[in-house]
């Protein structure tokens, strides 16, 4: 096994990674991608890639973070919705050994894959990400819609006429290249991280860098795409993600709160179902955690996977003090809907209290 930086995988090690890829049943989420762990790297200096050889040929890739202490992570942990080990049929690399060829004393996940079989026997806790299912084409997705739930499309496609009566045209752009129009969503989605009392993700320097590289990003299983819903020739709702020849990974949407009344980001859902569509994409994955607009706009769920693999030592110690008392209060929470409600206000009161 080598370890690398994602930069310096050489193009025949990247074209086995995605031969590899594309060998799997699992959804091709741009995140597996070898475009991806290139661009953390670039923003991320603790970013590596383990190479795993059978003779002279590459068997398998684990792209993870060191952190100072020797403690490991899935590459992107926080912003990757899709994590785990790319590796050839039949390679299963001992964990333990894994680790400590990569000098790490744990691998923590949070996002993990279904059908990681090396990482899902140690995962603390199973997950949902809601999926919107185009394959068929629009037209068979806006059937189901219509017969699953009528007042939902009805009263969304109502809105968006409403919206482009009071402003003007509306129009969408799927691709939007525009570099304006990517700094007003992200400004869009730090006034919601602060609104709701969250952190704001794009105010940590790696992440906002790490957007603005994938936004360049233009391969054909891992492309920055901003899409954009304009009215009056206005941006009132865009989304930034990722997406490969299949699957459209939904990553950060955000709306100009001007216009809630009209659900512009449930339209832009909507016309970003039907652009993806037409581009051959068969899955929107709008990644985990429960929202009321996933649960309007999806037509099924996949399972994704919380926890760490460690190995004995004062490693293992660190990682459970730095990440399992958090994350079992956060458990605790999520599984008592009226606590996570009470959570929820609170966390909007306190950023209230920040403003004022």
């Amino acid at each position: 096994m080598r370890v690398l930086r994602p930069g310096e995988l050489g193009e025949g090690e990247r074209k086995r990674w995605r031969e590899l890829r594309a060998a799997t049943d699992a959804p091709r989420s741009p995140f597996m991608e070898p475009e991806f762990a290139t661009a953390v790297g670039r923003v991320r200096s603790q970013a590596r890639v383990a190479v795993l050889y059978e003779g002279a040929e590459p068997a398998g890739f684990l792209p993870y973070e060191r952190g100072v202490l020797g403690q490991g992570r899935a590459i992107g942990l926080g912003v990757s919705d899709c994590q785990g080990a790319v590796l050839a049929p039949g390679a299963a690399p001992e964990t333990g050994e894994l680790l400590r060829a990569c000098s790490v004393s744990s691998f923590a996940f949070d996002n993990l894959e279904a059908g990681q079989g090396l990482f899902v026997p140690y995962a603390a806790e199973e997950h949902t990400t809601y999926v919107i299912d185009v394959e068929k084409g629009y037209g068979t997705y806006e059937s189901v819609l219509r017969t699953r739930s009528p007042k939902f499309l009805k009263s969304t496609l109502a809105k968006e006429r409403r919206l482009g009566r009071r402003t003007g045209p509306v129009r969408f752009v799927f691709d939007e290249r525009d570099p304006a129009a990517l700094r007003v969503l992200m400004e869009w989605k730090s006034a919601q991280y602060r609104r709701t009392g969250r952190r704001d993700r794009f105010a940590q320097e790696w992440i906002a860098r790490l957007v603005g590289r994938l936004a360049g990003t233009r391969a054909p299983q891992c492309t920055g795409t901003l899409s954009v819903l304009y009215a009056g020739g206005r941006p009132v709702a865009a989304h930034f993600g990722l997406r490969s020849a299949s699957v459209l990974a939904c990553w950060f949407p955000a709306y100009d709160t001007e216009f809630a009344k009209y659900s512009p980001g449930l339209v832009l859902h909507l016309r970003m179902a039907e652009a993806a569509a037409a581009e051959g994409i068969g899955m929107l994955d709008m990644g985990r955690g429960p929202a009321a607009y996933k649960d309007a706009l999806k037509t099924g769920e996949l399972a994704v996977y919380e926890g760490a693999v460690t190995r004995p030592g004062a490693g293992a110690v660190l990682h459970w003090l730095g990440r399992e008392p958090a994350r079992r209060a956060h458990g605790f929470v999520r599984a008592r809907p009226r606590l996570a409600a009470l959570a929820s206000r609170t966390l909007k009161g306190a950023a209230r209290l920040r403003r004022s």
